[in-house]
């Protein structure tokens, strides 16, 4: 079973401080296509402004109860995975809450990976057989902290290109890892 959670904080500015970033319409759109096709059991919006929260409830609600939802059905169907919390602990307590058991923490990020490192191959290896839940991590920004890499139990390889450039959107970077590990 495996959770998306986007992070709004604590990720770095490109100065390299640790800010809250705004939640960005496109990726609450797009992660949730994402995670819908993919057979995310949830998608995870964090970010510990109130107002940024209100927002994306507003826009969430537009298409699972308003006028989005008669004219899109399938955006009302992707939309509802999502869930709106102020951090990562609420959605740690959250998924326990719903699974019986607490996630196993997976960060992203497009540097060097360091540590307990899993493949794209070795994690979709580890969604086939074990009955464990996973969270992915991924950053806005640019990127997660690294005392949140840290104290996550496992970070996942980073994605390499062909060319060397390695600074994609978010929701680019959701729908590769998305299709490393979870397509057949």
């Amino acid at each position: 079973m495996l959770y998306i959670a986007l992070l709004h904080y604590p990720v770095y500015d490109k100065n390299g401080r640790i800010v809250t970033t705004a939640i960005a319409n496109m990726d609450i759109h797009d992660i949730a296509r994402v995670a819908k096709t993919y057979g995310a059991a949830g998608f995870y919006i964090v970010n510990p402004a109130a107002r940024q929260r209100r927002l994306a409830q507003d826009i969430v609600n537009h298409w699972q109860e308003g006028f989005g939802a008669q004219y899109n059905p399938h955006r009302q169907n992707a939309f509802s995975l999502i869930h709106i919390r102020e951090s990562l602990q609420n959605v740690v307590d959250d998924i326990v809450r719903r699974t019986g058991r607490k996630p196993k923490s997976v960060a992203t990020g497009a540097s060097s990976a360091q540590g307990d490192v899993l493949t794209f191959a070795e994690l979709k290896d580890c969604l086939k057989k074990e009955n464990d839940v996973y969270m992915l991590l991924f950053g806005t920004g640019s990127g997660i902290s690294e005392k949140l890499i840290h104290e996550s139990d496992f970070r996942l390889e980073p994605i390499k290109g062909m060319a060397g450039y390695n600074h994609l959107s978010v929701r680019s970077a959701v729908a590769v890892i998305m299709d490393r590990i979870m397509r057949d």
